[in-house]
């Protein structure tokens, strides 16, 4: 492992050979910016001293206005200049990735459940008001869309940089010297004290020649677009977990029932009962099982109502909206998804998964970013300037001789920092390779997903057929043995044991149909369905 990374890290000679290697160049652009600027300045600025000893910049009047064939080919150098600069750092490419032709336990097929609109999953108009509602007024929703606001209001903020910046500029300055430091006596009436007032207009810019505010652009682009893609996901759960805790409650609803019809049946075996022990035909051991079966039921209604009023909060919540009743729409028998569900291809699942947009994105970011530590090589051009006046008169602030001008090309060429430069770049290549393998993850936990959620579909859903038909057995013996126990053939502990096995089997056929929606769901959500 450790003779893998010594490979993939820089070696101390090649930030030099990148450094020395464009020095030539890097030395051309700084003596045209400084030519250009000396061009269009020259014998424009002579400075004088003030009385008080303060220094004041005015245009000198013996020197005649350069003409404008002078200055136009130093303008178009630094335009030429700037054109020809150039984005240091590698340019993002998509790694590559196994990916199989279809998915395990699935037949390839281009269309896929992820295709249709989550409204056309369920014909429940119950069900899509609640989703509706929680798309528009759901808290996490609402809070990874103002994530993406921040983040594109970053981007904006940065790609802000690449641009010049202009600023108003306005001071006023008052000052008095010591007489005591000067090396000569001062005359006697010498004044001491002086004012004076400063406007116009200041120019601030970097020239990106190396790229450097380029990448961190695009790096910051990256990183708004994965908060979109975060959001996406966030919609994708939303609609999952709305329409999951939907058929949780229905399935709630339908044990209560299941445990309602159940009751009342245990109560009229128990009035029988009770009947035929007062007779002599039953024995007080009858009726004590009698009485366990219906406590069974009603403590189970306890348990139903309790879970109804604990899902209808979590809906609540999901709504955004305060705790209360949800509105119920079809039974959840009548709910029954398709047999056939098409996954679709899984190369598509890397263009409809947010998780996995949003993993290449943080990708593009960490590979911009490398561009901008590199830029860090090289030298950072700035041009500033100053258009105003200078004036002791602020009624003659921007008359012709106190009009003050300045230019100022600056460059900086970082020559020693302890490996500063080299380390940072080192951070940004560890940090790609980490958001590469991040990425990688991400696709074979989607495979995973979408594999796990159609072998969940498919079982449960045979698991569903083999209880219903459990329960019709279940039923059937259920009768029988009430028939048996009437006409005196069994005693009343085989109707008890059919009845228990029927209320067992009934709460655990509800259970399955709840286990296959949610796995639909949960398939549907693994495909990258419901952001479209």
């Amino acid at each position: 492992m450790s003779r893998a990374l010594h490979h993939k890290t820089v070696k101390p000679s090649q930030p030099a050979a990148i450094l020395w290697g464009r020095l030539a160049a890097c030395g051309r652009v700084v003596l045209g910016l400084l030519s250009c600027g000396y061009g269009a300045l020259r014998g424009r600025l002579s400075i004088s001293a003030r009385p008080s000893g303060y220094p004041v910049y005015r245009r000198n009047r013996r020197v005649a206005n350069p003409p404008q064939d002078a200055i136009l080919p130093h303008i178009a150098a630094l335009v030429a200049l700037l054109l020809a600069g150039c984005a240091v750092g590698p340019n993002y490419k998509r790694p590559a990735v196994g990916v199989p032709d279809q998915y395990r336990g699935a037949a390839a097929d281009a269309s896929s459940l992820a295709d249709k609109k989550w409204s056309d999953l369920f014909q429940d108009d119950a069900l899509r008001q609640l989703v509706a509602a929680a798309l528009e007024h759901n808290f996490d929703l609402g809070i990874a869309s103002e994530r993406v606001l921040e983040a594109r209001a970053q981007y904006r903020i940065q790609r802000a940089d690449e641009f010049p910046n202009l600023s108003a500029q306005a001071g006023f300055t008052a000052a008095r010297a010591s007489g005591a430091s000067s090396l000569e006596p001062l005359p006697p009436g010498t004044s001491l004290e002086g004012s004076y007032s400063q406007a116009g207009l200041a120019l601030s810019w970097e020239l990106d020649l190396w790229g450097r505010l380029r990448r961190l652009s695009e790096s910051a682009r990256a990183q708004y677009l994965a908060t979109e893609e975060g959001r996406r996901g966030v919609v994708v759960s939303l609609i999952g977990d709305v329409m999951s805790d939907y058929f949780l409650l229905r399935e709630r609803d339908l044990e209560l029932e299941i445990a309602s019809r159940t009751r009342d049946i245990a109560q009229d075996n128990l009035r029988l009962v009770e009947l035929r022990h007062t007779r002599g035909a039953a024995t007080g051991l009858d009726v004590h099982q009698a009485e366990q079966f219906l406590y069974t039921a009603t403590a189970q209604m306890a348990s139903a109502r309790r879970d109804i009023a604990q899902t209808e909060n979590a809906l609540s919540l999901l709504a955004g909206k305060a705790p209360g009743e949800i509105a119920r729409g079809k039974a959840l028998a009548e709910l029954e998804p398709p047999a056939q569900v098409p996954p679709g291809l899984p190369s598509s699942l890397l263009e409809r998964r947010p998780d996995i947009r949003q993993a290449e994105q943080a990708l593009i970011a960490a590979n911009a970013r490398i561009g901008a530590a590199k830029a860090l090589y090289f030298p950072q051009i700035t041009l500033t300037g100053f258009l105003g006046g200078q004036s002791m008169a602020l009624a003659r602030l921007f008359d012709g001789p106190e009009r003050l001008q300045e230019i100022a090309p600056a460059a900086i060429l970082p020559l020693f920092n302890a490996g500063q430069i080299r380390a940072g770049v080192r951070f940004s290549e560890a940090q790609k390779r980490e958001m590469a393998m991040a990425y990688r993850k991400a696709i074979y936990t989607g495979l995973r997903e979408v594999s796990d959620a159609l072998v969940g579909y498919t079982g449960t859903r045979e698991q569903r057929t083999q209880q219903e038909l459990l329960v019709g057995a279940l039923a059937e013996s259920t009768r029988l043995s009430n028939l048996r126990y009437k006409g005196g053939l069994d005693s009343y502990l085989q109707v008890l044991d059919s009845e228990r096995n029927l209320f067992q089997g009934e709460l655990v056929l509800a259970q399955l149909r709840l286990a296959e929606m949610q796995s639909f769901v949960q398939l549907y959500r693994a495909l990258g369905g419901g952001w479209q």
